[in-house]
């Protein structure tokens, strides 16, 4: 006595299924991996705008430290790849220090600085308040 299977093909439908299913999965997690890859980029590149910005601020300050009534400020200043710009306003003993950086991706980051400075040299320096754009 011979049996007649009817179901032949259903096993193929299985695993096609499952190949795609994986296939699915795997593709997912190819993309979830390239968007933490960018962000990683851009956080890095943050960074760097911010750090340029801060190398712009200390710059500001050891000309401030040198002379008190140095206001002339910097224009697109190479540092690190990208460039800072910074502006002093007020007038001796409270200044406001603005640093603008912009890393070589071309993210930007200000540091603005409240800074009380001694008229006495050297010129001693105190940041009343520090804000980060």
């Amino acid at each position: 006595m011979r049996l007649m299977f009817r179901n032949k093909g259903s096993a193929f439908l299985l695993v096609v299924f499952v190949i795609a299913l994986l296939a699915a999965v795997v593709m997912g997690m190819l993309q979830i991996n390239t968007e933490e890859i960018q962000i990683m980029r851009n956080q890095i590149s943050a960074a760097e705008a911010l750090a340029t910005a801060e190398a712009g601020l200390n710059d500001a300050l050891f000309e401030i430290r040198a002379d008190s009534s140095w206001s002339t400020g910097f224009t697109d200043k190479a540092f690190n790849g990208g460039i800072y710009t910074v502006a002093v306003g007020g007038s001796v003993p409270a200044l406001t220090i603005t640093s603008t950086g912009t890393s070589s991706q071309g993210f930007v980051c200000q540091v603005q600085v409240q800074l009380v400075v001694k008229s006495v040299s050297p010129f001693s320096m105190r940041i009343d308040n520090y804000k980060i754009n």
